[in-house]
């Protein structure tokens, strides 16, 4: 199986980095209170150990993910800012409204902090395009006011 690189900017892997630091120190924790919660008897019906499983395993889940991400992790540097590239921060008007954007890969995206996929449709439009350029998306005027 051939293994494909992940995007990911500096700030994404150091974000991820942390994540993972953060669940593995978790780990004595949940063991504590899966001990804890064994202690109580009868494993069938105690809530509380299901729940403490539960935890652990998505806990040992992610910290797999993350591993397997950092792993394959590919840092992008955002390069000349001529034009649109990963790790870029563009500041659109759409139609007079105004928005920015930092162009990341699809495992850092998260559009409420602003972090766009390249892969996502507007990613896709704005991705090598320069400043100041205009286009069409989705039947509004966009324009490339700034690349940081």
């Amino acid at each position: 199986m051939i293994k494909k690189s992940i995007n990911l900017t500096a700030e994404g892997k150091k974000e991820l980095e942390e994540e993972l630091k953060q669940l593995i120190s978790g780990r004595p924790e949940i063991a504590e209170r899966i001990a804890t919660a064994r202690a109580f008897g009868d494993l069938s019906e105690n809530e509380e150990y299901s729940s403490a499983r539960n935890e652990q395993k998505i806990a040992e889940g992610r910290i797999l993910e993350i591993q397997e991400i950092l792993k394959n992790a590919k840092i992008i540097k955002g390069g000349k800012k001529d034009k649109v590239v990963l790790g870029a921060t563009v500041s659109l008007d759409m139609g007079g409204k105004k928005v920015e954007y930092t162009l990341v890969g699809p495992t850092e995206a998260n559009p409420l902090e602003g972090k766009i996929s390249d892969k996502s449709p507007i990613g896709k439009a704005i991705f090598g395009r320069k400043s100041g350029e205009t286009f069409d998306f989705n039947g509004k005027k966009v324009k490339i006011v700034e690349i940081k």
